[in-house]
């Protein structure tokens, strides 16, 4: 609370007038004159409890709740004997705001402690169980507006609005659509666009079959027992079988991780052949040379086996699309 600069006495009399004059416009509803007199009275360190429940009062009234939210975070970090009581104007001002995430934090944590009494965990849990329904019912809306979004993206070939969706739709744990799953055998959506899907399935843990068009290839998966890239053992092989050149050379190793994983990604959840690991591995070797400008292996060499060329162009072709949607 502020101070003013001259050190004034505050007679008993004039605080004592100055109070009732406050408390009877907050009364009468003249909230403006209310706040007027209750921070001349703040301004001489009269910060009681009456005072400052008063002036969150007036401030919730006149709609200026950044400020009274401010307020309540100055008070409630003081856990004095009112602590519960400006806790509560704390969630009233939250719920009003639509800050129900955060409502719930704060609720959730007090609700969790024993020692609550019995009276605020009755109002908190109240809030608290409002609060969840409202977000749910925010978040429904939120994932049918996006949905109607995505379909127009989809309309209008947007593959970045495309991927933007999705992520917001992942972002707030929205259920896939029938509309969405079909997008997986729609050979005109991007294979980017397609893991980022699957990655939304997962996300719901999926455990139905669903089928999946990349590349030519049609497969069937269930979502929720489809490992993550970074778990796939040819993934981790990999990684394994460049660890001399993670200790001799650092810079291209993070290159060449950086290259296998939007290879991967891009292909998800096809896996390239195991057995082919050596050609994989001496392709993603010669394209992160290659951006380093470092030329320990001719391009000749590669050009003349058959399986590593291949590789070449299978891998920048994933890193093409993969960059193609995702900024890094």
């Amino acid at each position: 609370m502020q101070s003013e600069p001259n050190n004034v006495i505050l007679f008993p009399k004039w605080k004592k007038t100055l109070e009732e004059e406050s408390l009877y416009a907050l009364q009468e509803k003249r909230y403006e004159e209310a706040l007027q007199k209750l921070n001349k009275l703040l301004s001489y360190q009269v910060d009681n409890y009456e005072i400052l429940i008063a002036k969150l009062m007036c401030l919730m009234e006149l709609s200026r709740y950044e400020e009274a939210q401010a307020l309540c975070e100055e008070l409630i970090q003081h856990k004095d004997d009112n602590y519960y009581h400006y806790l509560h104007m704390y969630l009233t001002i939250l719920f009003q705001t639509n800050q129900y995430e955060l409502l719930m934090e704060y609720a959730g944590a007090e609700l969790a402690d024993k020692q609550l009494p019995e009276l605020f965990r009755e109002q908190f849990t109240q809030l608290y169980d409002i609060s969840k329904k409202m977000k749910v019912d925010i978040m429904v809306e939120k994932s049918i507006l996006l949905q109607e979004e995505l379909t127009e993206a989809v309309e209008s070939d947007n593959h970045s609005e495309q991927w933007r969706i999705i992520e917001n739709l992942r972002r707030i744990h929205a259920s896939a659509t029938d509309t969405i799953l079909e997008l997986l055998v729609n050979e005109h959506i991007h294979p980017v666009i397609k893991t980022a899907i699957i990655n939304l399935l997962k996300d719901n843990h999926v455990t139905r079959s669903v089928d999946v068009q990349k590349f030519n290839i049609n497969l069937k998966i269930i979502p929720d027992e489809t490992e993550d890239i970074i778990e796939n053992t040819l993934y981790q092989q990999i990684l394994l079988s460049l660890k001399d050149t993670e200790l001799k050379n650092p810079t291209l190793y993070a290159v060449i991780k950086q290259i296998l994983h939007h290879y991967f990604f891009v292909l998800y959840p096809i896996t390239p052949p195991r057995k082919e690991m050596s050609q994989i591995v001496r392709a993603l070797t010669f394209i992160g040379q290659e951006y380093l400008n470092i030329h320990t292996e001719t391009k000749d060499a590669i050009v003349q086996e058959d399986t590593v060329f291949h590789y070449v162009d299978e891998i920048k072709m994933c890193e093409t699309l993969y960059l193609s949607i995702i900024e890094e």
